[in-house]
């Protein structure tokens, strides 16, 4: 059986720091941003992330370009 897969959705994810744990640590959680368009350029997916950074009153430590597929057979 063969089967292909399309990208059904594209989001781009950051990690923004939301606190310290009992050991102080900080600890981060993901601030997500959908409906990218499906071939969109990384280095401008890069491009927007940092300029949302630059406007957050809190750290960030990564970025994230997660891809979502559709696998069927054909």
């Amino acid at each position: 059986m063969a089967v292909q897969s399309n990208i059904d959705s594209v989001s781009l994810s950051i990690e923004v720091k939301s606190g310290t744990d009992s050991k102080g640590v900080d600890t981060y959680a993901k601030k997500s941003f959908a409906n990218l368009r499906t071939d969109v350029n990384v280095q401008n997916a890069y491009d927007v992330a940092e300029a949302i950074k630059a406007i957050l009153a809190e750290p960030t430590r990564a970025y994230f370009l997660n891809k979502d597929f559709i696998v069927e057979t054909v």
